[in-house]
């Protein structure tokens, strides 16, 4: 079985990494000191098991389990004997380590995982679900940043990078606005120009061929505004 290690020591990684050696069922393929990394890799790669730390700054294992949408089986690594009642809430951690991992306790687990039926996928709750269609997760300087979709306004292409405005805030990420709009509900935002999708519950005005949002003059192609017009609700 392919196995990653997630943990953001780098100790605590050589030793999982070490009974990995011990055990002929498990290969260790890559190991990451932060979850976005893995993250990346996973869309790429397909692999079996995951060794996963539950806390590691800015973005926790319990938040990554959350992104995953059909997941491996997760063996969850800690020091906090708390967290083993709540790991259990996701149908894909299969098991829960409690640092120091000692051998035995570790072949103890392999058998869970061998045992546990193949990629079961999470089934999230009602209110997971609706956690996941509020919120959009940035990549910015290697942090995933949560960002409440009904809090954006302007999604602005800029080069290689786009800019999301939000009432307080603004947010550049190297991405296009091509794969952004992908992970956007239809019924909240709308691409009214090749460098723009704004979110078209927050419009106050439209005239000739621009819309204003906050204070933010956004033009219409003339290509987008049909689509703008029969989305809107006019008297």
């Amino acid at each position: 079985m392919n196995c990653i290690i997630i943990d953001d020591e780098a100790m605590a990684r050589a030793i999982v990494k070490q009974l990995c050696t011990k055990v002929a069922e498990l290969d260790v393929i890559e190991e990451f000191d932060n979850a976005i990394s893995a993250i990346k890799f996973l869309n790429q790669n397909s692999i079996d098991v995951i060794f996963l730390d539950v806390h590691m700054p800015g973005f926790s294992g319990v938040d990554f389990v959350q992104t995953l949408k059909d997941p491996p089986k997760v063996v969850m690594t800690t020091s906090d004997t708390d967290f083993a009642i709540a790991a259990y809430e996701y149908e894909c951690i299969v098991d829960y380590l409690v640092k120091p991992i000692t051998l035995e306790r570790f072949q103890k687990c392999l058998l869970k995982i061998k045992n546990s039926s193949a990629k079961r996928p999470q089934i999230p709750t009602a209110n997971q679900e609706n956690a996941q269609e509020e919120d959009l997760y940035i990549n910015i300087d290697r942090r995933l940043i949560k960002l409440k979709l009904n809090d954006i306004l302007v999604i602005e292409a800029k080069g290689d990078y786009i800019e999301i405005k939000t009432e307080k805030e603004e947010h550049r990420v190297h991405t296009t606005l091509k794969k952004i709009k992908e992970k956007l509900p239809e019924k909240l935002f709308l691409q009214i120009h090749r460098s723009y999708i704004i979110n078209f519950t927050k419009i106050i005005d439209i005239e000739d061929n621009s819309v204003l949002i906050a204070k933010n003059v956004v033009p219409i192609s003339r290509s987008n505004r049909p689509e703008l017009m029969r989305r809107l609700n006019l008297l």
